[in-house]
């Protein structure tokens, strides 16, 4: 029996997509072990699959490269838009997918750019003190359906800039600290770029290593970005791609609302892999 996938990419951040209504995938997170294997699978940061809702057009449901289910993936989100939008299991342009128990909203923009309402973020926490070795370095915490820790270099200067910034080593340290014990956080180093944008490189919790782009990763940094260095809405955040995805909001204080990330979303190739 065969499995038809497309190959997906989101900025940068790829994925295995598979329309799963018939349950044809019983065991995903074995699945996404396999197949996101760079040299022994197809490769991916993860796996998308489509299945049934009976309270929207259909649930996303995403896992990372390692197996774990660790919330929502923005990059994601766009992707499988589009996968629905291209594969008619959506006939509008404007729609809306059940993730993770929430409703969010996908507006296509052009055949490569899909708009994603997200969840408002929860859980800040400021000027955080991270001990890694003899390092105290000062970080940020943000939920934006997962988890993320900000580290703005311009608090960090000992760490270099984020050309040089050990994003493996001190990510990794990061990620496993006892303050995000038991779950751990992804990790994003940021920095300012100019009045509307920054940049950021992101140490990826699930794929343990750094990838191209972290779209709820993005998301946290333009938030925090807007209170730390008074950035307007939207905020263009740079990604290791070369890519760069717009976050738009609403700020009231340190409440946000109306977040929606925009950036692009590509198909790179379809193919079958043997149940």
């Amino acid at each position: 029996m065969k499995i038809l996938f497309s190959k997906m990419s989101g900025a940068g951040n790829d994925f295995v997509v598979v329309d799963n209504r018939n349950g044809i995938i019983s065991d995903p997170p074995a699945f996404a072990l396999k197949v996101c294997n760079r040299r022994l699978g197809i490769g991916a940061d993860g796996i998308l699959l489509i299945e049934n809702s009976d309270i929207s057009d259909f649930t996303m449901k995403y896992y990372n490269a390692d197996g774990s289910n660790a919330g929502m993936c923005g990059n994601g989100g766009r992707c499988i838009a589009k996968y629905a939008y291209d594969h008619r299991i959506v006939s509008n342009e404007s729609f809306q997918f059940e993730g993770f128990g929430h409703i969010y909203s996908a507006a296509r923009i052009d055949s490569n750019i899909y708009n994603l309402t997200m969840k408002e973020p929860s859980g800040l926490l400021l000027n955080q003190c991270i001990q890694i070795d003899e390092k105290t370095i000062i970080g940020n915490y943000l939920n934006t359906v997962t988890d993320h820790s900000i580290i703005f270099l311009k608090d960090n200067p000992e760490l270099g800039n984020l050309d040089t910034v050990d994003v493996f080593g001190l990510g990794k340290k990061i990620r496993y600290h006892l303050l995000y014990a038991p779950i751990g956080t992804n990790v994003n180093f940021v920095s300012r770029n100019d009045a509307k944008g920054i940049s950021i490189r992101t140490y990826e919790r699930g794929v343990e290593d750094e990838t191209l782009a972290c779209g709820t990763g993005s998301v946290a940094s333009a938030l925090l970005s807007s209170m730390k260095f008074g950035l307007e809405s939207p905020v263009s955040v740079a990604v290791k791609s070369g890519e760069s995805l717009e976050i738009s909001f609403a700020k009231d204080g340190n409440r946000f609302t109306n977040v929606r990330l925009k950036g692009s979303a590509v198909t790179t190739y379809i193919g079958e892999i043997d149940a």
